[in-house]
């Protein structure tokens, strides 16, 4: 094992052995050269005076060389924000001014040890990176039925971890902890588990209430007591898009510094909460009492991070910090908080208007971008191809009952007629 790696594993172990026993193989094994090309680069950044041909770029007149026909779309921005490579772990200014907007939107994290937001290439690669840095083969990874598909690929396929689903909703339609609390307890013999909580919710868009969340850490917190390792994930892809009375925080701020043994990680970005999913700008954040642990995280997801993309794209990454910066910001945000929530609040009172009782019921939802029909009569693929090829309307299937709608990428006024095609193709199905 390299030197490097071996020197962060004893840094990890002397500070928290638990967070050591969390870690894969490859997690074990990854590390951030000290000495090489981006070292190197970076000394010679701060001290070749004269010349410095270190990186891979090419330079002209004192900055980043570039073409006219794509900068003359992008002469707002200075080069030097462009076209370099942006430094693995992010630009520093943006993981400064993300730490803060984490601080202020969620102020359970005042006076908590957490660490920098590092950038990630948007949420699956912040999911990759732990699923790399914590998932052994076998191990349990917990998360609720309703779920987005895309775990298990990240969680399985790659790592070959075993998938460990409880029914997200009670029979009383709110979050199930005793059954997150029994998944968890039923690792006692393997000592380990890895939990993810999306929310809100893909696909119901459903978050807990406050007293929800209290009995979800409290689960959480009795494993760990039970003698379990528990890295925690708050998958937070929708984070501030809250309509109602439910958590108006990350759990990510009541996990930090809960119990030795669980290892909260914050996994978000701007794709959602800013609207801009092209742009795939992400952050993963550690929480431990420990800078050494922090720091040791840190490198290894920089090694990771070095190994698979090298770095993040650095344009939409200052992108997102002018947005940040902007006094505009606040308010633009608002003002498509307000959209958001209209049509949640137009679909809700259509559900709730009983003209489609006998068709389906649906899932809790007060957050996010989506709300998940439970048909009662019909197949939800059949429903679904039904609606593509007879009236234009697409929807997801999820299994054999639930249909998800994304009222996220419809027009407030349209919604009425798009749950009236819906209910039509059912009864459409229903005479054939």
């Amino acid at each position: 094992m390299n030197p490097l790696a071996v020197q962060l594993n004893q840094s990890i172990q002397e500070n928290n052995g638990h967070v050591y026993e969390m870690l894969s193989q490859l997690g074990k094994e990854i590390y951030f050269p000290k000495e090489g090309i981006l070292s190197q680069s970076a000394e010679a950044g701060k001290l070749a005076q004269k010349y410095n041909a270190t990186i891979g770029i090419a330079t002209e007149a004192g900055g980043p060389m570039h073409l006219g026909v794509i900068h003359d779309k992008l002469s707002a921005f200075k080069p030097k924000d462009l076209y370099p490579y942006a430094p693995p772990a992010g630009k520093p200014e943006l993981r400064a001014a993300w730490r803060e907007k984490m601080l202020k939107e969620n102020p359970a994290l005042e006076h908590k040890s957490f660490g920098n937001p590092i950038v990630t290439n948007a949420l699956t690669h912040g999911l990759s990176i732990v699923a790399d840095l914590f998932v052994e083969e076998g191990d349990a990874v917990i998360y609720p039925d309703k779920n987005w598909e895309n775990y298990e690929l990240t969680f399985s396929i790659r790592r070959h971890a075993r998938l460990v689903n409880f029914p997200l909703f009670t029979e009383q339609m709110t979050f199930n902890s005793q059954g997150l609390r029994e998944a968890l307890l039923a690792q006692k013999d393997t000592g380990k588990a890895i939990v993810i909580l999306n929310f809100p919710n893909n696909p119901t868009g459903y978050t807990p209430g406050a007293s929800e969340g209290e009995e979800i850490v409290a689960a959480i917190r009795d494993a760990a007591e039970a003698g379990i390792n528990v890295v925690v994930v708050t998958d937070d892809a929708y984070f501030g898009l809250f309509f109602e009375d439910s958590l108006q925080e990350s759990l990510f701020g009541k996990l930090v510094s809960l119990h030795p043994r669980v290892l909260a990680v914050k996994v978000d970005g701007a794709t959602k909460e800013e609207y801009v999913w092209g742009f795939r700008v992400g952050f993963i954040t550690y929480a431990s009492e420990s800078g050494e642990v922090l720091s040791a995280l840190e490198q290894k997801t920089l090694g990771i991070i070095r190994a698979t993309i090298s770095s993040g794209p650095h344009p939409s990454q200052t992108f997102v910090l002018e947005a940040l910066k902007s006094p505009a910001f606040e308010q633009q945000k608002a003002e498509k908080f307000a959209i958001m929530k209209g049509r949640a609040n137009t679909v809700k009172a259509l559900l709730d208007s009983g003209k489609y009782d006998d068709a389906w019921d649906y899932y809790p939802f007060n957050s996010g971008y989506f709300m998940c029909l439970k048909l009662k009569t019909v197949n939800a693929e059949a429903l679904r191809t039904h609606l593509l090829q007879q009236y234009g309307v697409g929807t997801i299937a999820l299994g054999d009952q639930d249909l998800r709608i994304a009222f996220s990428c419809i027009e407030e006024e349209s919604l009425e007629d798009l749950y009236n095609l819906i209910y039509q193709g059912v009864q459409d199905l229903l005479k054939s």
